[in-house]
């Protein structure tokens, strides 16, 4: 099997993966040593270093597939990719819309169109990178050790391999309980790398996925315990970070117990810290370097994603800068979920009214919604402008991956789906009252704790990336209706359709000689439209 776009990954991260090329052949002989790897991880630190960083700049590559594909832009493309062909982010089919091949829930995820070619480039090209990194440490000795350093950078390669693997088994089978034997995504380690180049690689089932994604994260998750390291920025994992990714892992997997083991621990681990009731009520989310960011992708000014003006995440989501969003390709939120929110609860203000109004933005702003940008209602106004300046054309605002207000939210249903109903139901209230409504208030049955918390991840994590992992993993179908989208994409989709998950690309089929269209997932058929609800 090739290597998906290997010489684009390479080409794009220079000398980072040069560095990594550099490593994984300074040993002589035929079968690189235990010894042989810890001299030159020893010799060239700074090498492993550059190698490291060089796997979170992935998480930003501009035009990694396509040279002329204004969605192609590294993770965020993937975030806004499958936000998009859910249920709680509506936007309309015109030409600006750069993301509506995911309306249809056909033109994104078959296998000879665009979104699932850019999503497995994304994510196997990090593979590959984290793959450089692993291959030259040696594991048993870094973790025996006592040099700090090393596991740290070892730890990044994992956890950011696991995290590549988890969001691949979620888009490529179904979800992981109950579909433990269905056939996932081909397995690329640096133990069977050059193997599966020279002689192809069939897809792993979803159990074997998940097993190689635990023994990482909990690799990543021991060393970076170990280690005395402390990260630069919040590009990289620290413990928390890597306790809150593994239980999200376990949430999908319904190891609840586990789950909620982790995200205490997130908890107890992590200096961040809830953002405040104030400053909820106004827009936000820009810099990792805020109080509640657990985990991002750093973006600069000077970054080809920034520099292109518009091919980057803020352009599409943005309603407040320059870019797609602000001549009408605007994010709104489903009109169902925004009457779902009270009148009391700050979040109703990231979004504008029926009449785009909204409590949580300066007159300035609001005066620009209106009569500048003419946004809809219903159009987000939860992400800021970079720097906070209206209309800005420096799209340079970091990228959320993890904040702590989801280790809330999972404790909570973690708690409530563990025979603790009484648990989450205060630690959900203690939360939500705190920090987004002073009036909230749940029931006290495990039914009524989960379907509330349920609830507040669609509204807390909109926009986020993180709302159609939801879908899958709750296994109830797509339901559009009364969310405000065209009536021909008003669609009531079950649980096992085939369209709720993506088919692998062509092109990875044909270059794969351990994979044939009969290896693929179902194409599925044309959805039929249904009725709107009021």
């Amino acid at each position: 099997m090739k290597w998906y776009n290997y010489s684009v990954a390479v080409l794009l991260t220079g000398a980072v993966l040069a560095g990594c090329t550099k490593l994984d052949t300074e040993p002589t002989g035929s079968t690189v040593t235990s010894k042989q790897k810890e001299d030159v991880v020893a010799a060239k630190p700074q090498m492993v270093s550059a190698s490291v960083s060089g796997i979170t700049a992935m998480f930003s590559v501009y035009m990694n597939v396509y040279s002329d594909d204004h969605t192609d832009f590294g993770y965020p493309s993937v975030m806004l990719a499958l936000d998009s062909r859910g249920k709680d982010i509506v936007s309309e089919d015109i030409g600006y819309n750069w993301f509506s091949r995911g309306l249809d829930l056909i033109s994104d995820r078959t296998f000879n169109y665009r979104e699932t070619r850019i999503v497995w480039a994304t994510l196997y090209n990090q593979i590959y990178a984290a793959n450089q990194v692993v291959g030259i440490m040696d594991a048993e000795s870094i973790k025996a050790g006592t040099n700090d350093l090393s596991k740290f950078y070892l730890a990044q390669a994992l956890a950011i391999r696991a995290f590549d693997y988890f969001n691949l088994a979620q888009v490529y089978q179904f979800t992981y309980k109950g579909h433990e034997n269905m056939p996932c995504v081909p397995l690329i380690l640096d133990t069977n790398a050059n193997e599966a180049a020279a002689e192809g690689c069939a897809r792993s089932t979803v159990q074997q996925v998940y097993d190689q994604i635990l023994s990482d994260i909990d690799l990543a998750v021991e060393l970076l315990e170990s280690s005395a390291t402390v990260r630069d920025d919040k590009r990289y994992l620290d413990a928390a970070t890597a306790h809150g990714l593994r239980a999200r892992i376990r949430l999908v997997m319904q190891d609840y117990a586990g789950a909620l083991e982790d995200a205490k621990a997130a908890i107890e681990l992590s200096d961040a810290t809830p953002l405040p009731l104030e400053d909820s009520k106004k827009p936000g989310f820009i810099k990792m370097t805020e109080p509640n960011w657990m985990w991002g992708v750093a973006i600069t000014e000077t970054d080809r994603v920034v520099t292109s003006g518009i091919v980057n995440w803020p352009s599409h989501m943005g309603s407040l800068n320059y870019g797609y969003a602000s001549v009408g390709a605007w994010r709104m939120i489903s009109k169902a979920l925004y009457n779902a929110i009270p009148a009391t609860d700050t979040r109703k203000g990231w979004f504008l009214d029926a009449d785009s109004m909204s409590a949580n933005l300066t007159a300035e702003q609001q005066d620009y919604v209106i009569n500048d940008a003419g946004c809809p209602g219903y159009t987000q106004v939860k992400f800021a402008p970079y720097k906070g300046e209206l209309y800005s054309s420096t799209n340079a605002n970091d990228i959320i991956l993890m904040r702590i207000e989801e280790m809330y939210l999972i404790k909570a249903e973690c708690e409530a789906r563990s025979g603790d109903a009484a648990s989450g139901a205060a630690t959900l209230k203690e939360f939500v009252s705190t920090y987004r409504n002073p009036d909230f208030t749940v029931g006290s049955d495990a039914n009524s704790v989960i379907d509330a918390v349920i609830l507040q991840r669609r509204i807390e994590l909109w926009g986020e990336g993180i709302s159609y992992f939801d879908i899958l993993r709750l296994g109830k179908g797509l339901d559009r209706r009364g969310a405000g989208f065209d009536a021909k994409f008003v669609f009531n989709i079950g649980p096992e359709d085939p369209l709720m998950i993506y088919q692998i690309p062509k092109s990875e089929i044909e270059a794969n000689q351990k994979l044939t269209d009969a290896d693929n997932n179902p194409i599925g058929g044309t959805p039929t439209p249904v009725p709107d609800a009021e």
